[in-house]
């Protein structure tokens, strides 16, 4: 199909606004959606394929409800893309209960509250794509990243199990994992940082702060790029199921590659003998 028909979520500003709009270039109609819907027609402008829709993905009848929008509008879903997302940063430690809830509930949940919502209507159709944004940290842990790792590494198991689950229904899966771009995820109004603060951590949470935020418009990664590459991907065939954005994000995954092949015969003796003996 050369036309698709795209719902994005997160569409009001960043990465979520490059896909759409380069969604539209290749002659896709998208269902353009963010909490904010004025927002989001706001940063994505005017097109006659393009239509938005409230959806705070944290809730369930939000998913339902712009799902059933798009059906109405375009009459079926051909790609959905899991694009919103927040970032609380911190350690472990000083990140409240509150904070870690609200990070999984936003970057884990929020997505399958989306899918949950749309596989009935791809599972009719026979056909469909769903996208999900993962991350280098869904595959490596990272200092000052655990609450941000955790969602993400949850988003990387659900995925990879969902996938076998639809394929006999003619959808796929994608996993996209960014490395450092130029998206609006280290601004203020993505990023928090750690309500707490203890003693041990105090020096260190200083200066990784401020690293964080001097890198804020300087990633090396063009999301624009990255937008067409999604597009790019989701036209074939047989889109991959990981896809690896950015070198950096290449060369993160090789590591983490290599450190597993490490560890799984670092204790193969031993590792191999636990089996019960008849």
């Amino acid at each position: 199909m050369s036309k698709q028909i795209w719902l994005v979520t997160g569409a009001g500003r960043g990465l979520g606004v490059d896909i759409v709009k380069a969604a539209l270039a290749a002659g896709h109609s998208v269902v353009a959606t963010g909490r904010d819907p004025a927002k989001v027609a706001d940063a994505v402008g005017k097109h006659e394929n393009l239509r938005t829709t409230k959806l705070d993905i944290t809730r369930l009848e939000d998913a339902e409800s712009a799902v059933a929008f798009a059906v109405a509008e375009f009459g079926r879903i051909d790609v959905l893309v899991n694009n919103a997302g927040n970032f609380f940063a911190g350690y472990f430690e000083e990140l409240s209960t509150e904070q870690v809830r609200h990070q999984i509930d936003t970057l884990l949940f929020g997505p399958m509250n989306v899918t949950r919502a749309v596989l009935p209507i791809m599972r009719k159709q026979r056909s469909g794509l769903v996208v999900s944004l993962s991350s280098v940290a869904g595959f490596v842990g990272q200092t000052f990243c655990s609450a941000y790792a955790a969602a993400k590494f949850g988003i990387e198991g659900w995925m990879e199990s969902l996938a076998s689950e639809v394929e006999p229904f003619g959808i796929k899966t994608m996993l996209v994992e960014p490395g450092f771009f130029r998206t609006e995820l280290l601004s203020n109004d993505s990023t928090k940082f750690a309500e707490l603060s203890i003693d041990d951590y105090a020096a260190s949470t200083t200066q990784t702060v401020a690293a964080w935020k001097s890198m804020d418009g300087k990633q090396g990664g063009d999301p624009a790029k990255l937008a067409g590459a999604l597009v790019q991907l989701a036209a074939q065939q047989a889109p991959p199921v990981r896809f690896a954005a950015g070198a950096d994000a290449v060369q993160a995954l090789e590591a983490k590659a290599r450190l597993l092949l490490d560890q799984a015969d670092a204790h193969r003796e031993l590792s191999s003998s636990l089996a019960v003996e008849d």
